[in-house]
Formats: structure tokens, C-alpha cells, sequence
């Protein structure tokens, strides 16, 4: 399927078909999409919760707005993502040593320059505008596109949702205490096939109300 006809049929379930479940492989496949989604100097600042079994997903519920709820018990998976409330050294390092290990830089001096643009952007966004967090959650919707676009691609239905209690996620999956705050969370599965979202047609504005060629 080209990309165009993937971003044309993709739509946002409502319901979903809780006798179907996504395939090991597939979710392997989301997972390393999610692991490989771009960020700012690559700061990477997120974490990917997964849960998917009935009783896991029955745990998150207190979370969930009450029009949400059906959406998270029968989708097959539910994906949180959650961002670092303090991107330390400790982290800036391991980056480093990441990018390092994967051999990203030849000579020493592209190491050093791209070490120090990090921290020059951290430090910006952490002492100067002091919008860290808002930066980061910027980089996390990057993840949400990755992934809402791959599942489409693989068959996969999903619900990007931001209906939550997102303190009571936090408590819910302990976030604080391993220095994290929840975003958002996406569903997953294979929508029911009386999902009237599945049938309607796509509305968007017509591309000249949003796109302009700027031209010299």
C-alpha cells in the first residue's frame, strides 16, 4: 500500500473487536517503529508503557475519561507514553554513549559538537525558557504520528487518546518515582466491524486552506 492510500483510509476507532489480538511479530514491529521516531538533537526524552492483558488494562481505568474507557478494555493493546521530568547529565550521557556505541561519529570532533548542541538545547529549554516539559511532549507527538502511521500501514486500528486523568495515570503506574509523567496513550487492535467511523468519509479542508507554496 503507497503511503498516500495509507494516510486517505487510516481512520480513528471507536470500537474495537475484542476477540481479535495483534500478532507478536506486529507489535515487535510498532515497538521498534516507536524506539526509531526522530527527536530534537536526539534527546529521545520519552518512555513506552505497554499493557495488554484484560486485568492491565482494567488497572488503567480510573485513568480513563468515562467515553474512553470501552475504547482502552477491548482494544488489544494500549500504548502510554510518558516524558522524563528532568533531562540530567546521567541522561545526556547515556545518549552520548548510545550514539557512540552505534557509531555515529567519525572524527572525535562530530562527537564533541553534537555532545555539546544537546546540551546547549537541554540547557535552553530547561534554565532559559524553562518549557521543558512542553518541549519534550513536541518530540512524543512525533512518536504518536510514527506510530498512528505504521499500524495503518500493518492493518492495525488505534485511538490516539488524551481523555485521561493524567496525575492518576502517573500514580497508576508509579511515574514519579522512576522521575516520568504520562502524555498520552494509544489503543490498538482491529476495530469492530459496526464502527461507524470505519465507513464515514474522511473531512478535511482543502489543501489550499492549509499548505502554501512559497515561491521566490
Amino acid at each position: 500500500m503507497d503511503m498516500l492510500t495509507i494516510a486517505k483510509q487510516r481512520f480513528t476507532s471507536k470500537h474495537y473487536d475484542v476477540s481479535r489480538r495483534i500478532s507478536e511479530q506486529d507489535m515487535q514491529a510498532l515497538r521498534e517503529t516507536l524506539r526509531l521516531t526522530p527527536s530534537s538533537v536526539n534527546s529521545q526524552p520519552w518512555h513506552f508503557f505497554e499493557v495488554s492483558t484484560p486485568e492491565g488494562k482494567d488497572a488503567l481505568l480510573p485513568a480513563v475519561l468515562d467515553f474512553n474507557k470501552e475504547r482502552v478494555q477491548k482494544a488489544s493493546h494500549v500504548v502510554i507514553c510518558a516524558i522524563r521530568k528532568d533531562l540530567n547529565a546521567t541522561f545526556l550521557d547515556r545518549l552520548l554513549a548510545q550514539e557512540v556505541a552505534d557509531g555515529r561519529f567519525s572524527p572525535e570532533e562530530a562527537r564533541n559538537g553534537s555532545d555539546s548542541g544537546r546540551r546547549h538545547f537541554v540547557d535552553l529549554h530547561v534554565n532559559q525558557l524553562k518549557d521543558a516539559l512542553n518541549w519534550e511532549t513536541h518530540q512524543a507527538y512525533i512518536a504518536m504520528g510514527f506510530l498512528l502511521y505504521a499500524a495503518a500501514g500493518m492493518g492495525i486500528n488505534a485511538t490516539p487518546i488524551e481523555g485521561l486523568d493524567m496525575e492518576a495515570m502517573d500514580r497508576i503506574l508509579k511515574l514519579d518515582e522512576q522521575g516520568l509523567k504520562t502524555v498520552y496513550c494509544v489503543s490498538l487492535g482491529y476495530g469492530d466491524p459496526s464502527d461507524a467511523n470505519a465507513v464515514r468519509p474522511k473531512s478535511r479542508l482543502p489543501l489550499q486552506e492549509v499548505y502554501t507554496i512559497l515561491n521566490d
